[in-house]
């Protein structure tokens, strides 16, 4: 085996829950396959579905993985549904995403949901097929340095070349995609590997004896953050993914609610806490609310707790939060300080570092430290009021996509698992629906992957067949990867879609609106002028049911004809103004003082 980066150094034990390695197998030891030892792993591992498809490297695996009565297979139109779906199904569930590929062109075609799952610090697993040993490195048919190509964009990968070593290699890819800070791991596996004899061994020892995540935060960082948070006037909570990662809302509201601490909770964190709580001021960053952005911009400290402080969020760095001392408490010790110095910082999985600083706080208020935020909260409800997030119905009179996505999360109800595309729809709908639960709301934060929603939604509902599956998509996205609704429609996966057809890109149409003179190169798609393609016959065509909207007074109609519709999926094409911006916003490169609201841009945040 040769691993080809090193992993994270970071605690738990190096032997999966499964009891001590065997001891050497005896004379009648059960042989199998390289490939039937995959399969048997993945059985082993709790492994229930796997998305892949086929091809010549990769067949060996697919002979007994049809033998198998534990994992389903759900064959996809393309790799890159595969990889999305998985993180679909990782984000919805909580478990390892897992896809299959061939070698070559199949498994470049995942390079792009690999990089979406490692941005995004997503658990997933890779199983690509790789020509044989005696052709590595000749330039052999469809061979690709699979390994190398991923380095940058996997937590770990693994080039397996001795068969004895399957079962443990693909083991300890599971323990590092779930462990320390989440992430995808890929197992690139030469055909003639699969095809090759072994002794079955199981449970197995993980070759990672460098591995040790650091999950307890050390005791006088908490001191130290827990007599900063008490002492602070003008303090914010800036919640990221890793709260919604580690299972840790039930402690952020606890702490949230004990302190009286204003909550921000980023794209990827939205859900972490409930958007109806009182104490919630909505998302941060570029389209954030003015009242997130302008806490963070005057705090005099920011509790960061699974967030990493990117460019979306700080803007323009050097003007970020410019008097606000930082507490920043992340798993991945790479993050802290990266971007913004940590005045104390925190290692450690974000739950404990809660739990702890609960205790803490606790601590230092039954001492008799009680923060005043009287007139804090007083200057942040002033904002929330005079700047709460609105729209305007487009003057030609189509539907107005806030309204719609609006009326979506209304229907539909909290308990639904929302996801989106990338640029104006993805906006709007981290904005206008209201998320009362961690993991009802995935999307691509990171990497901005357009043709995300589709895919990723089959993988949420294949991950949650009981639970409501909405993705809202833009026309763009949406004709990028809809080739898996007849990989839905066949394997009995009723996602719903909503495309917001503006007939355009349009969040580089709003750019070039703004920055370009109304220059619109390159933006019209011709879904609203030739309505090519047909939505709605395009979705009859691959297996759905095709609705379409154009009048408000047929949204609530057709979105409930939707939620009636479960033997199939559905897709319904909202058509939309092409010119509706989303607002707030933060231009790129400039400082969040500089927010642009629909009037254009002024000084919110006057120094006091």
């Amino acid at each position: 085996m040769h691993p080809t980066a090193t992993p994270t150094p970071t605690s738990r034990a190096n032997v999966i829950p499964h009891g001590p390695a065997p001891a050497t197998p005896s004379a009648d030891a059960e042989r199998l396959t390289g490939a039937q030892t995959v399969v048997r792993t993945l059985e082993e591992l709790g492994v229930e579905i796997v998305f892949g498809i086929p091809g010549g490297a990769v067949l060996p695996l697919y002979d007994p993985l049809l033998d198998s009565t534990k994992v389903r297979h759900i064959l996809v139109r393309h790799e890159q549904g595969a990889g999305h779906a998985a993180t679909g199904y990782a984000q919805a569930t909580g478990r390892v995403g897992v896809c299959v590929a061939t070698s070559g062109p199949g498994a470049t075609n995942l390079v792009t949901p690999i990089a979406d799952a490692h941005m995004d610090s997503v658990p997933m697993v890779i199983i690509t097929g790789q020509v044989g040993r005696s052709l590595l490195g000749s330039d052999g048919f469809q061979e690709a340095d699979t390994c190398g190509i991923t380095m940058p964009v996997t937590k770990h990968n693994f080039l397996v070349t001795d068969p004895d070593e399957i079962a443990a290699t693909i083991a300890a890819a599971f323990h590092l995609a779930s462990t320390g800070r989440p992430g995808p791991v890929l197992v690139d596996i030469p055909k003639d590997v699969f095809q090759a004899e072994t002794t079955w061994r199981w449970p197995v020892q993980l070759p990672l004896p460098g591995y040790r995540p650091t999950t307890r935060p050390h005791a006088g960082q908490i001191a130290t953050a827990a007599a900063a948070i008490v002492a602070a006037r003008r303090p914010v909570l800036y919640v990221g993914g890793g709260v919604i990662k580690s299972e840790a809302h039930a402690e952020l509201k606890q702490l949230a609610e004990m302190t009286g601490i204003p909550v921000v909770t980023t794209l990827m964190g939205r859900g972490a806490f409930p958007d109806s709580h009182e104490q919630h001021l909505g998302m941060p960053g570029m389209h954030g609310t003015v009242a997130a952005v302008g806490a963070l911009q005057k705090s005099d400290l920011i509790i960061a707790l699974g967030a990493r402080f990117d460019d979306r969020v700080t803007g323009q760095l050097s003007s970020f939060a410019p008097n606000a001392a930082v507490i920043h408490a992340d798993i991945d010790p790479a993050e802290i300080s990266k971007n913004r110095l940590a005045d104390v910082p925190i290692v450690g999985d974000v739950r404990e570092v809660i739990s702890e600083l609960i205790t803490a706080i606790a601590a230092e208020q039954a001492a008799g430290a009680v923060s005043d935020l009287t007139a804090w909260w007083a200057e942040l409800d002033h904002l929330r009021e005079t700047f709460p997030l609105g729209y305007d119905w487009p003057a030609d009179g189509t539907l107005a996509p806030q309204y719609v996505i609006s009326r979506i999360g209304a229907i539909a109800g909290p308990d639904t698992v929302y996801l989106a595309g990338v640029g104006q729809h993805q906006m709007w709908a981290a904005q206008f629906i209201a998320y009362e639960h961690p993991r009802t709301w995935i999307n691509s934060g990171g990497l901005g992957t357009m043709g995300f929603a589709v895919p990723a939604a089959m993988g949420a509902k294949a991950g949650r067949p009981d639970t409501c599956v909405w993705a809202i998509d833009g026309d763009g996205c949406f004709q990028m990867t809809n080739q898996e609704l007849a990989t839905c429609a066949i394997e009995g996966i009723p996602v719903k879609i909503a495309v917001i057809n503006n007939g355009n890109l349009g969040m580089v149409r709003q750019w070039q609106t703004l920055f370009y003179g109304e220059r619109y190169s390159a933006t019209d798609l011709g879904t609203h002028k030739f309505r090519i393609p047909d939505f709605v016959m395009l979705a009859e065509a691959l297996g759905c049911k095709g609705l379409r909207c154009e009048s408000k007074e047929d949204v609530d109609r057709v979105i409930e004809e939707a939620m009636a519709t479960n033997d199939r999926p559905v897709v319904v094409d909202f058509i939309v103004g092409k010119d509706a911006q989303v607002w707030p916003m933060v231009a790129a490169g400039t400082g969040n003082d500089e927010i642009m609201a629909a009037r254009g841009i002024r000084p919110l945040f006057d120094e006091e």
